[in-house]
């Protein structure tokens, strides 16, 4: 055998979907994870500082802050070991599938193991979509904020009256704070300065990127599940026919 057929036989061992879906995992969950982390750690200090003057008030929040950073740690780790799982799992089914090397064979512990691993990859990402549903909370909130800070500048310059101390952000509204909290709101032109301060953009760049990566998972999930779906259903299919593979 040529060193080119050698060549061709190993690419074709390759599980290019998986890989693909592997590299798209990491990138994912790197950016919800570090983005998500400097986020909340930000919030923190973002609501404490313009919607909350009572510590009581945001304490809730702060536990929440607290022990969902732990959750980040622990979703890098196991996304990293789940990753590498399912792209061995895929170069396994691979090769199986086309047969690359010689001898081996596809057992029953082998395709359950695949099953396994699609009902696994399909839970989580039901799982997921809802962590990237909530991901969206923030997001949203800082759209808001930035058109709101908007509608007051163009008031503040386009009318007599003060029209702009109407607009208002309302962080209770989004779950950050009890109804109770104050002031829990900002409005006119104390939103505006708000919206013109570092802290600011540094924390709605920061939840963007968090909500990017929540996605990136997700449809990284969702390759992993099509992926293996298909393999396994090749697997069966030349099983049936008797076809050692």
């Amino acid at each position: 055998m040529s060193c080119y057929d050698c060549c061709i036989r190993c690419l074709g061992a390759v599980p290019y979907t998986s890989l693909l879906a592997t590299l798209l995992c990491y990138t994912g969950v790197a950016l919800f994870c570090g983005g998500g982390h400097e986020a909340l750690t930000h919030t923190r200090t973002f609501v404490e500082l313009y919607f909350a003057r009572d510590v009581q008030d945001f304490i809730v929040l702060a536990d929440f802050i607290k022990y969902f950073q732990y959750v980040i740690y622990g979703l890098a780790s196991f996304f990293f070991l789940y990753g590498l799982l399912l792209l061995a799992e895929g170069f396994y089914t691979t090769s199986a599938v086309k047969q690359t090397f010689g001898e081996f064979r596809s057992t029953k512990f082998g395709r359950c193991l695949s099953l396994t691993f699609i009902i696994l990859t399909y839970v989580l990402a039901v799982i997921w979509l809802v962590v990237f549903g909530f991901t969206a909370i923030p997001v949203l909130f800082f759209i808001n904020m930035e058109s709101s800070c908007h509608k007051v500048n163009i008031l503040s310059e386009t009318t007599l009256f003060n029209q702009q101390a109407r607009v208002c952000m309302d962080a209770r509204m989004y779950g950050f704070l009890p109804w109770n909290a104050v002031p829990g709101i900002v409005c006119g032109n104390t939103l505006a300065n708000i919206c013109k301060t570092p802290e600011f953009y540094v924390t709605y760049d920061l939840y963007i990127c968090a909500f990017a990566g929540a996605g990136i998972t997700l449809l990284a999930l969702f390759i992993y599940v099509v992926a293996t779906t298909y393999n396994y259903a090749v697997l069966r299919f030349l099983g049936r026919k008797g076809i050692r593979c």
